[in-house]
């Protein structure tokens, strides 16, 4: 691979801050907020927060690049013996003030552990909380037509594994309408080189931006009621039961002494639990309750 762990994270700082403005001028209003910050035992990263503005109540932009001895409970779950690993990557997640816009998450990474075992990770997905099928084919086409920039082979592979990773057993459904979710790509499981694997996850970073503008733009004015507002609350709820039960990166952060503010700047501010809640039928809400499930193709006619 011509392209160093060192040039991985520095182009990984530069789409943080090309989204970060991003953001900034699709928001309108508020701006993002900044903390650099060091880890103990090696590396650091810039924490930006993005809070009460006209479209995002509350968001995070973060750029890391860490390095260090890996935990026990982490090597063996790698199976391996070594203890010095790099990491860098962006991580994203949005939460929108109007019920009607969806939230978003996005993550860009890099693993190094030595010079056979290194791989690039991540994906992107959409949570609305009312599904709209049109906005749902919107951004499956338009990850669609960033994975065909590569390889016509990721769409449906990473489509898949957004469909099984998003999922919440103890609910039975998805987290929202899926998106693309890879882990672990090698020359050797896609048939690409590192650096081509590497353009494409630059690809999948600089496509947020303009994905995310065209769905929020199509729903920011909407109007809402208190039940809007409600059920939003309640869809976070699940949102924060799948990121504190099974997602992947906030156990790798926690396990390696990561930020925690950096970790759980993905929740939402507020968020609801109701006791057996059961959507009334024929409702908006029991409409995308029963569009949460794998396996839908959001781009079928």
């Amino acid at each position: 691979m011509t392209t160093t762990k060192e040039t991985i994270a520095a182009d990984y700082g530069s789409i943080q801050d090309g989204i970060c403005q991003g953001l900034e001028a699709l928001d309108g209003v508020s701006v993002f907020e900044e903390e650099v910050w060091q880890r103990d035992g090696g590396g650091g990263g810039r924490t930006r927060i993005i809070q009460q503005g006209d479209l995002i109540e509350r968001g995070g932009v973060n750029f890391s690049a860490v390095h260090g001895r890996l935990p026990e409970p982490v090597k063996k779950a790698f199976g391996v013996d070594e203890e010095n690993f790099f990491a860098t990557g962006v991580s994203i997640v949005l939460h929108p003030r109007n019920p009607f816009v969806p939230i978003i998450h996005m993550n860009i990474r890099y693993f190094e552990l030595n010079d056979t075992m290194r791989w690039f990770g991540g994906g992107i997905d959409l949570t609305p909380h009312y599904i709209e099928q049109a906005d749902a084919r919107f951004f499956h086409q338009s990850l669609k037509d960033v994975c065909d920039r590569s390889n016509a082979a990721f769409y449906p592979e990473f489509k898949a594994h957004a469909d099984r990773y998003f999922f919440i057993p103890h609910r039975q459904e998805t987290r929202g309408v899926g998106g693309i979710f890879y882990d672990r790509l090698t020359p050797e499981k896609t048939g690409e080189s590192w650096d081509r694997i590497f353009d494409f996850s630059r690809h999948v970073g600089e496509a947020f931006v303009p994905i995310y503008s065209e769905l929020a733009n199509r729903n920011r004015n909407r109007v809402f009621t208190p039940e809007n507002e409600r059920w939003q609350q309640l869809r976070r709820g699940r949102y924060v039961e799948f990121n504190l039960v099974y997602d992947a990166g906030t156990k790798f952060g926690l396990e390696t002494n990561g930020r925690i503010e950096s970790i759980l700047m993905s929740l939402p501010p507020l968020a609801q639990w109701a006791y057996n809640f059961e959507a009334p039928k024929g409702s908006p809400e029991a409409d995308t309750l029963a569009l949460l499930k794998p396996g839908i193709d959001w781009l079928a006619e």
